[in-house]
């Protein structure tokens, strides 16, 4: 860890042990309001509805997944949280986020980390592991002129850096950089603002084995470390073993929703994924066969 660059508590593993920051996590979470309530929300995109009378509530500091095949409205519901969708405006229909039904868009994306591929794709091969943590600060994926970052920004962006293990990534260029060395860089950039909550849209895509072991890694303690993980995916070999809801989503509608144990069965991925599948359970991880 670089001098200089370790704000109190800015580590994936706080000095308290799992257990006194999972029952922290828990107390904090019985007193605020709910990450997202989604009542009767529909979304259209073009003439179909992507999303349809979805309900959904999800409390702060809760680790769930939502699960389901390409094309079932995953996308569409991040889209949604990110507020880039809106849904149609009906009787009953509503959407909170944090307890708040209006938003600054910009404030919104502070308390949300946001890791996904469609940042990834939209970051320039130019940009270096710094810009693109640094422009966390901006909502944008990289720095330009005017944005004139301070040294505090740069000291919080060299702190996530570090705190992903990354500090040497800093001055690479994106270009230069393997497929899990982005990610990383990701959700270093996700964390500038030391969110509530941090959002995985299919965070192992593109990613070699060795990559995504990596990566469950670092999910597996940022998990631990009180932060609220929301995974969005369809490999059911995503799901670390902190997460303890999952929702399956389906034709746009959610289909079932439970703890993981009653949720990853043969029966129900079977008719989620519409092909016969088995499933087995090793060191808390779930794999289809």
């Amino acid at each position: 860890m670089e001098a200089g660059f370790s704000p109190p508590g800015f580590s994936i593993r706080a000095a308290t042990s799992p257990a006194r920051r999972r029952s922290d996590t828990l107390m904090n979470a019985a007193t605020a309001p709910p990450l997202l309530s989604l009542n009767h929300v529909t979304v259209m995109r073009g003439e179909r509805a992507a999303l349809h009378d979805i309900t959904l509530q999800i409390g702060s500091g809760e680790h769930v997944c939502i699960l389901g095949p390409n094309g079932c409205g995953k996308s569409t519901l991040i889209k949604t949280i990110t507020r880039e969708c809106y849904p149609l405006a009906s009787e009953g229909s509503s959407i909170s986020i944090l307890g708040k039904e209006r938003w600054n868009i910009f404030e919104l994306r502070s308390l949300l980390g946001i890791v996904s591929p469609d940042l990834l794709a939209s970051c320039t091969t130019d940009a270096t592991g710094r810009d693109v943590v640094l422009s966390g600060f901006f909502s944008s994926t990289r720095i330009f002129p005017h944005h004139e970052p301070n040294p505090d920004l740069l000291a919080h962006s060299n702190a996530a850096l570090a705190r992903l293990g990354i500090s040497h990534l800093a001055d690479r260029s994106v270009a230069h950089m393997s497929s899990g060395e982005a990610k990383r860089t990701l959700i270093a950039r996700a964390l500038v603002h030391d969110p509530q909550t941090l959002l995985f849209d299919e965070p192992s895509n593109a990613l070699d084995i060795a990559a995504q072991m990596r990566l469950r890694e670092t999910m597996r303690e940022l998990a631990q470390s009180g932060l609220g993980i929301l995974l969005v995916t369809h490999h059911v070999s995503e799901i670390i073993p902190e997460i303890e809801r999952v929702v399956l989503l389906r034709d746009g509608k959610i289909v079932a929703d439970g703890s993981k144990e009653k949720m990853l069965t043969a029966t129900h991925l079977t008719d989620l994924f519409n092909t016969k599948v088995q499933i087995a359970r090793h060191d808390g991880y779930y794999h289809l066969y």
